[in-house]
């Protein structure tokens, strides 16, 4: 089996992604059916996908149930995305109570939350060199210290939204792109964080 991403495949969605098995499009935990209490990722699968961290795509055999990326054998740009997703949703979701997926919740403006609660000097620093990376796994290694933090202040990220940015950022177009809508998010005073997007954006 290939280790190395092949040609850019057109973008599909897939099944739905490991945490919207247990979180719904408001940012609530789902319910079970059967009984009406709330569903919440058991701790052992929460265990399994942070065994991915630092690891590459389809090297941590535990991983395997949890992927939803169709392949041919091949691992895929999009694979590796889904990888680096589900690992640090394992580390952001461990012992907390809330769910730490929230669509509408952009990397750029949940980080705005870190800016605001522990200063801009020390988390300016963390965001530029996770942004100034040109490599997938950098920017996860950079990702994972961030998602620590956003953990410990209980802020969400869009889950969905952070494995397409991580898939785009395998292109240098793409990768730019990225940057500005994470800086245009990140520095966008009196915003709300995990809001959608800038509170003050205009479109035509």
């Amino acid at each position: 089996m290939s280790t190395t991403p092949q040609p850019r495949p057109a973008e599909s969605t897939g099944p739905r992604r490991y945490w919207n098995r247990y979180v719904n499009s408001q940012g609530d935990w789902r319910t079970d059916p059967a009984t009406g209490a709330p569903m919440r990722p058991p701790g052992e699968d929460l265990a399994g996908l942070r065994a991915g961290l630092g690891n590459a795509a389809f090297t941590v055999p535990g991983l395997w149930p949890f992927y939803t990326t169709e392949t041919d054998g091949q691992v895929t740009y999009e694979l590796v995305a889904e990888h680096a997703a589900l690992s640090l949703y394992g580390l952001h979701q461990q012992s907390q109570s809330l769910p730490m997926h929230k669509q509408g919740a952009g990397a750029g403006r949940a980080l705005r939350a870190l800016h605001e609660r522990y200063g801009e000097e020390a988390v300016d620093r963390r965001v530029a060199a996770a942004v100034h990376t040109t490599s997938v796994s950098a920017l996860v290694h950079r990702l994972r210290g961030l998602v620590t933090q956003l953990r410990s202040v209980q802020q969400p990220l869009d889950y969905d939204r952070l494995l397409r940015d991580i898939r785009r950022w395998h292109f240098p177009d793409d990768r730019s792109r990225v940057r500005r809508e994470w800086g245009l998010a990140y520095h966008s005073w009196g915003a709300q964080p995990g809001a959608a997007g800038p509170a003050a954006a205009q479109r035509p």
